[in-house]
């Protein structure tokens, strides 16, 4: 294996942070209030259970559509959805580039707006849509004009997926849905949620679970309130389905096969949570590191007492380790496929976002009060990767599936 960043990559970041400069920082510079960490609220509609406010995701969209329009936000997709079949090393590299610049519109993680797509949702329709199903969604989806969102928690079931408790019934040529979701991210403005409900098989069985593209506006779809989070805005919303009606069409994949979407949208998001968590984590040691040089403390720099270098070697330390193997991960997926690799994506996720959250935690308490206050970004940082030591499968879920690999039973 080559171990150096391949040279069109090096020059695609290169790319990417002039656009960044002359396109996007022009936009924070114009919106102070929405980029300013003492002021969060602003992003925030208080008076609709703390979504996003309209003006914020407008901005994101602006970002979006500016980053469309000069050829790097489909960077990562298939060149028949417009991309450039961007790799998974290419893209570990540049996601990790891009929350190593810190919190920005750049890369705004907690809503995964970005200007390179994060589409996993594109790639699930791409490879298991219909053609009426692409045709009516997928362009649409890529450009930003329309939402989908994703629908596979629910309010006794998260981890455990095969569990769920949503159920899908015929009647006629019509599926009958019933059930409740959770967390059901993106659903403010999606005009489908993607709802996994069991229509045939054994609880606790993969098989009979099938993926519903279910429109937001269906009779009986119904959005009781949103969950207020530990980072806000939020939009995870709860969700109740009572005998909503979609038509055959509607099914994703094949009948009983849904989870093999909800195993690609995953897998994808996995190993490039891990990439954006490593590049928190660096920003957060990097920051440290220049702080401790400017900082004195009972008569000489802070980095000269060896508690403080220590704290921060040990951190960088743990940030090399991890992306060698990510980096080697994401060379297998492109070598060998998905297929093989699911522990090793557990892995670096698993070590990623807790790195993210330990290197936060070490630059708050390194930068004393002022780093527990919110004119630095660390305490945001910190909010946002805790998020990801739960979604997309907690840690305790990347440990199960480590131990599956290496002692031959099931995966969860």
């Amino acid at each position: 294996m080559d171990w150096s960043v391949p040279s069109d990559v090096e020059e695609f970041v290169k790319e990417l942070d002039s656009f960044i400069d002359k396109e996007i920082r022009p936009l924070e510079a114009a919106n102070p209030d929405l980029f300013d960490h003492r002021r969060e609220f602003t992003r925030t509609d208080l008076d609709r259970d703390g979504i996003p406010t309209k003006r914020w995701r407008e901005l994101m969209g602006e970002a979006r559509r500016r980053a469309d329009a000069a050829g790097f936000y489909r960077y990562p997709l298939p060149a028949a959805l417009g991309g450039r079949d961007g790799t998974n090393l290419a893209m570990a590299v540049i996601r990790e580039h891009l929350a190593g610049l810190g919190p920005g519109l750049h890369a705004e993680l907690s809503h995964e707006a970005s200007v390179v797509a994060n589409l996993p949702l594109a790639l699930v329709l791409h490879e298991y849509g219909t053609p009426e199903q692409r045709e009516a969604y997928l362009e649409r989806l890529v450009s930003g004009e329309m939402e989908m969102a994703f629908g596979l928690t629910e309010p006794g079931h998260g981890s455990d997926a095969t569990y769920l408790e949503t159920t899908a019934r015929r009647d006629g040529g019509d599926w009958v849905i019933e059930g409740a979701k959770r967390f059901n991210s993106v659903v403010d403005v999606a005009e489908v949620d993607l709802v996994f409900a069991r229509t045939s098989g054994e609880a606790g069985k993969a098989a009979g679970i099938t993926a519903f593209l279910v429109p937001t506006n269906a009779p009986g779809f119904e959005i009781p309130y949103y969950h207020w989070t530990f980072n806000m805005p939020s939009d995870h919303a709860e969700v109740r389905l009572n005998e909503v009606h979609v038509p055959s069409s509607a099914v994703l994949g094949e009948v009983g096969r849904g989870l093999d979407c909800a195993q690609l949208f995953v897998h994808e998001n996995r190993i490039r949570q891990a990439a954006s968590s490593l590049g928190a984590a660096q920003f957060c040691i990097d920051e440290s590191v220049r702080f401790a040089g400017e900082r004195v403390i009972f008569g000489k720099p802070l980095h000269e007492h060896q508690g403080i270098q220590w704290q921060l070697v040990e951190l960088q330390t743990d940030a090399e380790f991890l992306r060698n193997t990510l980096y080697k991960t994401a060379w297998l997926m492109d070598t060998h496929g998905r297929t093989g690799v699911t522990d090793k994506v557990s892995m670096v996720n698993l070590r990623g976002n807790q790195l993210a959250c330990r290197a936060a935690d070490r630059a708050m308490q390194i930068h004393g009060g002022v780093g527990y206050t919110r004119h630095k970004p660390f305490e945001h940082i910190y909010r946002h990767h805790r998020r990801y030591r739960i979604t997309e499968g907690s840690d305790e879920l990347q440990l199960r599936r480590i131990a599956g690999s290496m002692f031959g039973f099931r995966k969860g």
